[in-house]
C-alpha cells in the first residue's frame, strides 16, 4: 500500500502541482516516530497522534512546525488555491502564530492582500523564517499588518533559502577566519602576503580555465589585477555602476557586449547534431528587477558573514546570468570580495577557490554537479518549453531564434532557488582552498626560503639564480640538469674540485624540501 503523506507532500499531491525543486522532507504516519534519509532527502514517520486534519489549514501548519520550507512550493500553492482558504484560516485562528505567517507569506509571494482586517495591535511580533535553522536578513523588517518579522533574506523577486540546520549540527559550515588565521600562526603574515600574488594569478588562470580560456594569457593577467585591486574593496559591488565597471575590466575593451542583457540566454553547447541546452536563465524583462533584488539580498544579509551568504549571492549571479559576458567570472570574484569584504580574510589576501574547483577532473565535476542541482531538474520539467524559431533581433543587439515558452511558470523556480547543496559545496571547496591549496603555497614558499638561504651558506649569489638552481633539482629529481651545467657552469662545471660544494648544494636543496 502507498504511503499517505500529510503535510506539505500531502498538499503537493491535492493540488498536482510539479515542483522543480523537490520538497526535502516527506512526512507520513506510521506505528513510530522515524527518521531516514533517500536520495538527499529525509522521510519522517509520526505516530497517529500527529495527524492533522487534511484540509489547506491541517498540513501547511504540520509543514511550518515540522517541514523545511520550500518557497517554490509556497509560490506554486498560493497561486493555485482560492485565497479565501488562507483568509478563512486567519478569521478562525487571528491571533495564531502559523496563520499569521501563512498570510504573511501569501501576500508577501503573491503581492496580493486577503480580504482579512489587520491583527490586533497587542499581538507579540513572530519571525517569518526560522532565524537558528536559516540565513536570514540581520534586521528584520516589521510587518504590522501580520505582526511578523520579515526576516526573509532577500525579497518577492528574489529570495534564494539556504538551510543552515541547528547550531550543534553545523560542523560542515567551515569557518573561513578560523582557517586563514590558522594559517598566519603557522607561515607568518610575511609569507602569506608574498604568497597572495601567485595565488591572485593562479586564481585567475583556474577560473578562465573552468571557462576553457586558460591559453588566454592577456585575460588571464587582466583578471588577476582585477582581483587584486577590487576584492574588498567595493562597498556596492551589486551597484549597476560597479557590475558595469567590473565586466568592463574583465572583458578588456575589445568585448563585443557589455551590459545587463536585455535578449534571452542559455547555458549550453554546440554539436553536430545541433544546440543543446543546459539551463535557461530568467526572462530578460525579469532580468533588472531580480538583479536589485539581488542587490537587496546582499545588503539585507550583510551583518551575517559566512559561507551561506557567499552561496547564496555568487550561485544566485550565475543563475540569474544578468550580464552579457562574463557572469562565470564574476560570479568567482564576487567569492572572494566577499570573504574579503566581510572580513573573513584580509583583503591582501585571495582565496583561489577556481584552482581548487579546477585543479582535478573529479573536481570540475564537482561544481558541474552542484551547478546541476538546480538545472538538470529544471530542464527535466521544461524539456519541451523551448524552440529555435525566426531570427530576432533583441534590444541590447543580440540576434537569437531562440525562445522559452513557459517564463510565467518557470518564475516559481528563478524567483525561489534552494541553495543548501550549494552551501555545502562552497563550505568544502573553502576548506580544501585553504588547508590544502594555501597551506601548500605557503609551505613551498618556506621550504624555498630555506632551500635559498642553505645555498647561499654554500656560495654566495643573487636570489634568481639561487631560485633557478633549486627549480632545476626540485623537476630532474635532485641532478644537475645539463641545462643548469650550461647556465651555472662555475658552480656545476665537471670539475672535482668543485664536485663537494655541487654535492653540498644539492643536499642542502633537497633537505630543505624533505624536512617538514
Amino acid at each position: 500500500m502507498a504511503d499517505v503523506h500529510i503535510g506539505f507532500q500531502r498538499l503537493v499531491e491535492l493540488h498536482q502541482l510539479q515542483l522543480v525543486q523537490p520538497l526535502f522532507t516527506r512526512s507520513r504516519i506510521g506505528t513510530r516516530l522515524q527518521r531516514e534519509e533517500a536520495s538527499g532527502r529525509e522521510i519522517k514517520t509520526w505516530t497517529p497522534s500527529y495527524q492533522p486534519e487534511d484540509s489547506l489549514r491541517g498540513h501547511f501548519e504540520f509543514g511550518l512546525k515540522y517541514e523545511r520550507i520550500n518557497l517554490e512550493f509556497f509560490s506554486r500553492l498560493f497561486t493555485t488555491i482560492d485565497p479565501e482558504e488562507v483568509a478563512g484560516w486567519v478569521r478562525q485562528e487571528p491571533t495564531g502564530i502559523y496563520a499569521r505567517r501563512t498570510a504573511f507569506y501569501f501576500e508577501w509571494i503573491t503581492g496580493k492582500q486577503l480580504s482579512v482586517a489587520d491583527c490586533k495591535s497587542t499581538v507579540g511580533y513572530v519571525d517569518a523564517l526560522p532565524s537558528d535553522l536559516y540565513l536570514t536578513a540581520a534586521r528584520a523588517e516589521r510587518n504590522r499588518r501580520w505582526r511578523v518579522n520579515n526576516n526573509m533574506p532577500g525579497t518577492p523577486a528574489f529570495c534564494p533559502l539556504m538551510h543552515l540546520g541547528p547550531a550543534d549540527q553545523r560542523d560542515w559550515v567551515y569557518d573561513v577566519a578560523a582557517g586563514v588565521k590558522e594559517l598566519d600562526e603557522r607561515y607568518g603574515a610575511e609569507i602569506l602576503l608574498r604568497s597572495a600574488a601567485w595565488l591572485t594569478f593562479k586564481e585567475s588562470r583556474a577560473s578562465f580555465a573552468i571557462e576553457h580560456e586558460a591559453d588566454q594569457e592577456d585575460r588571464v593577467k587582466r583578471f588577476a589585477a582585477v582581483i587584486q585591486e577590487y576584492s574588498g574593496h567595493l562597498e556596492d559591488a551589486m551597484a549597476p555602476a560597479n557590475l558595469d565597471m567590473l565586466q568592463r575590466a574583465v572583458l578588456g575593451d575589445a568585448a563585443l557586449r557589455t551590459g545587463v542583457r536585455q535578449s534571452p540566454v542559455f547555458v549550453g553547447e554546440s554539436t553536430f547534431r545541433g544546440q543543446i541546452v543546459h539551463y535557461v536563465a530568467p526572462a530578460e524583462p525579469a532580468v533588472e528587477p531580480m538583479l536589485d533584488a539581488l542587490r537587496e539580498l546582499e545588503v539585507r544579509t550583510r551583518e551575517m558573514p559566512g559561507v551561506a551568504r557567499i552561496a547564496a549571492i555568487s550561485f544566485g549571479f550565475v543563475y540569474l546570468h544578468p550580464l552579457a559576458d562574463g557572469n562565470g567570472r564574476i560570479h568567482r570574484f564576487l567569492i572572494n570580495h566577499l570573504l574579503a569584504g566581510d572580513g573573513l580574510v584580509p583583503p591582501t589576501i585571495i582565496v583561489p577557490v577556481s584552482a581548487t574547483i579546477a585543479g582535478t577532473a573529479r573536481a570540475r565535476a564537482e561544481y558541474d554537479q552542484v551547478l546541476e542541482a538546480i538545472s538538470k531538474p529544471f530542464m527535466k520539467r521544461y524539456a519541451d518549453a523551448y524552440r529555435f524559431g525566426e531570427l530576432r533581433k533583441c534590444p541590447d543587439g543580440v540576434t537569437t531564434d531562440f525562445e522559452f515558452l513557459q517564463i510565467e511558470d518557470a518564475g516559481h523556480v528563478w524567483r525561489f532557488l534552494d541553495l543548501t547543496e550549494h552551501t555545502r559545496y562552497l563550505s568544502a571547496v573553502l576548506r580544501q582552498t585553504v588547508e590544502h591549496e594555501m597551506a601548500e603555497e605557503a609551505q613551498l614558499l618556506r621550504q624555498n626560503d630555506r632551500a635559498r638561504a642553505a645555498i647561499k651558506r654554500v656560495v654566495e649569489m643573487p636570489d634568481h639564480d639561487a631560485d633557478r638552481i633549486i627549480r632545476s633539482l626540485k623537476e630532474s629529481n635532485w641532478m644537475v640538469s645539463d641545462k643548469l651545467r650550461k647556465t651555472l657552469p662555475e658552480i656545476f662545471q665537471d670539475d672535482g674540485k668543485l664536485h663537494s660544494r655541487q654535492d653540498r648544494i644539492i643536499a642542502a636543496v633537497k633537505t630543505a624540501f624533505e624536512d617538514t
